[in-house]
């Protein structure tokens, strides 16, 4: 009953979650930018705007350069998701992949500098007043279910530990379509329980910025208005002059 139970869901909620982010994907790919609104300095060409966007992908650059302390934190939990997200890989593999077996201590720890990271985003919305103010339950809610995942899986590895070869065929019974009996452990359960969960409020919540980021118009425009003028698509169409959409 309990495979069934779940390993429905499993499929329900990864439905969910490809369907919605390949969903709202494409409508932020068909939203038209009516203006050059690059923020800047910004780049002058097209490799520019690579390179602005690896650094904002990688090192977050523009959160630094507005607040540390919220950068330092943020960092701290969006690398820390990296590694634990890496780490279980394993249970999706088989053979192991050597890259995933070296990571696995820094997985480890790295649950708990997710908590801390965690911690330090949600304190901020409680003791700064004008992001307080701004914040509406739903965030706090995500922000509970992220350090409940974290917690109870961390739970699972240094207080009640489960069966783990039992849990790793679960898996991937579910890829191969050959279901395997999942382990009756209630933390285990709580744990996938949340995860499901979040799959599938993820394409309608806020984490949507992971995608969004490479849709924004303020960082993935080159900064050329002088030198071209920027016509959207759907304007192009109602100006005579346009021809090929510029001039």
């Amino acid at each position: 009953m309990i495979t069934a139970i779940y390993g429905s869901l499993f499929y329900l909620a990864a439905l969910i979650l490809f369907g919605g982010v390949a969903y709202k994907i494409r409508q932020y790919t068909l939203t038209p930018a009516p203006l050059k609104i690059a923020v800047t300095p910004a780049p002058t060409t097209s490799t520019g705007v690579v390179f602005r966007m690896f650094r904002e992908v990688v090192f977050f650059e523009t959160l630094f350069k507005s607040n540390k302390w919220i950068w330092l934190f943020g960092y701290i939990f969006h690398a820390s998701l990296l590694l634990v997200v890496l780490r279980h890989l394993r249970y999706f593999t088989e053979p192991v992949w050597f890259w995933v077996s070296l990571i696995q201590p820094f997985g480890l720890y790295a649950g708990f500098a997710a908590v801390v990271g965690l911690g330090g985003l949600w304190f901020r919305r409680i003791a700064v007043e004008r992001v307080r103010y701004i914040s509406s339950p739903s965030d706090h809610l995500m922000l509970a279910l992220l350090a409940a995942i974290f917690l109870s899986g961390l739970f699972m590895r240094y207080v009640e530990r489960t069966d783990i070869v039992a849990l790793k065929a679960f898996v991937l019974g579910l890829l191969y379509f050959d279901w395997q009996p999942m382990p009756a452990d209630p933390i285990l359960m709580i744990h996938l329980g949340l995860v499901i969960v979040l799959m599938i409020v993820f394409p309608i919540s806020k984490l949507l910025h992971a995608p969004g980021l490479f849709f924004s118009p303020t960082l993935n425009q080159v900064d050329n208005p002088r030198e071209q003028r920027h016509l959207a698509p759907w304007a192009a169409k109602l100006d005579p002059r346009s021809g090929a959409g510029t001039n």
